[in-house]
């Protein structure tokens, strides 16, 4: 799902954007900083998002504070159970950034299928197409 979501972001139609593909143990607070958007992404771990992503969630949110402006976000889940319990937990903690969702999350329960494979693509294109055209 990350790599289709990142596929979508550098697509070729795509040429003033810069793509950063971070996993949450690596990604920090001057990776938020930078940023103009970000698509967050987490498999779903006991109904809840990943420690990694709690982890970067919790390292970055005192030290970005008051420092960055509303980012755009997307957000997708790999779900064994159904998914709501990560994105309301991401959600949550994602308004006091603050991350501003521009797309609709996209949770896959069990292994993806195509289709939801490409609206991964599809999410990081038009995140990334939003972002040069300035609407984001």
């Amino acid at each position: 799902m990350a790599d289709a979501v990142h596929a979508g972001a550098t697509d070729d139609e795509i040429e003033s954007t810069d793509v950063v593909m971070k996993q949450a143990l690596e990604a920090d607070a001057s990776d938020l900083l930078a940023a103009d958007g970000l698509i967050l992404g987490t498999p779903e771990n006991f109904g809840y998002m990943s420690g990694g992503m709690k982890d970067f969630l919790d390292r970055t949110f005192y030290e970005v504070e008051g420092k960055i402006k509303p980012l755009p976000c997307g957000i997708f889940i790999s779900a064994g159970n159904d998914g709501t319990g990560a994105l309301t937990a991401i959600r949550r903690i994602g308004k006091g950034y603050p991350f501003i969702e521009v797309q609709e999350p996209i949770i896959v329960k069990g292994v993806a299928t195509p289709d939801q494979i490409e609206a991964c693509r599809e999410l990081g294109l038009a995140m990334a197409i939003g972002l040069e055209a300035g609407i984001y």
